[in-house]
């Protein structure tokens, strides 16, 4: 059974997600402040984290911000901005998904689904990934480069994950944007995944402007490539 937190102050709102979520066999903890979350976060153990971002103490921004300090946790944010600055921010900060009010719970039901198994199945088969230096702990979910330790955001994180899960395997955008996030919505798009492989190649690369371990091909798509 999967526990969720929702960061939410709207009580109406509140009502209706505890109903769907509760239905679904989830187990909820809410919280309408960022006080109050940072509590519950501190006290209990959470697989997903639905976050708004209007909240009477602060952003759901800064409660992200914390919690990926310390936890690649699932998060999305669910809010009533749909600002494409919003977006890119909510996403770029760690956020897994990212989702506008007025919403259908059947479809926000279905992402939270999705991505509880997407997190399953990253912990699951392996513990460990490593070739070209780079060492990934995948029940930590920490990332190493020739022993030290890389701040990777969380879509950083998964994208390393799925290509060295794939080596020498072209993967295309679609592929990997079908992996990693719902293709739903409007928002996930080639730029955007094109702005995270170019941060990705910053972090992991010893020489970003011509990468040798994370490869473009040309006109089909991405491939991780085994040096030596």
């Amino acid at each position: 059974m999967s526990n969720i937190l929702l960061l939410e102050d709207d009580l109406s709102l509140i009502n209706g997600l505890s109903f769907a979520f509760k239905k679904q066999g989830f187990e909820l903890n809410i919280a309408r402040t960022l006080k109050e979350a940072e509590k519950l976060w501190t006290d209990g153990k959470y697989d997903l984290l639905v976050l708004d971002i209007s909240l009477p103490d602060g952003s759901g921004f800064d409660f992200c911000k914390r919690v990926r300090l310390t936890s690649k946790v699932p998060i999305i944010f669910l809010t009533a901005s749909d600002e494409e600055t919003s977006i890119i921010m909510g996403l770029d900060i760690g956020g897994d998904d990212y989702i506008t009010k007025p919403f259908k719970l059947g479809v926000l039901v279905s992402r939270i689904n999705a991505l509880l198994r997407r997190a399953n199945s990253f912990q699951a088969a392996d513990t460990e990934l490593q070739s070209n230096g780079i060492k990934v702990l995948l029940l930590q979910g920490q990332v190493f480069k020739n022993g030290v330790l890389l701040d990777l955001t969380a879509a950083e994180y998964k994208l390393l994950c799925l290509f060295m899960r794939n080596p020498s395997m072209v993967l295309t955008k679609g592929q990997i944007l079908d992996k990693l996030w719902d293709c739903d919505g409007n928002y996930i798009d080639s730029s955007t995944l094109t702005v995270y492989m170019r941060r990705l190649r910053m972090k992991i690369e010893d020489n970003p402007s011509e990468p040798q371990m994370l490869l473009t091909v040309r006109g089909m798509g991405y491939k991780w490539n085994i040096i030596g």
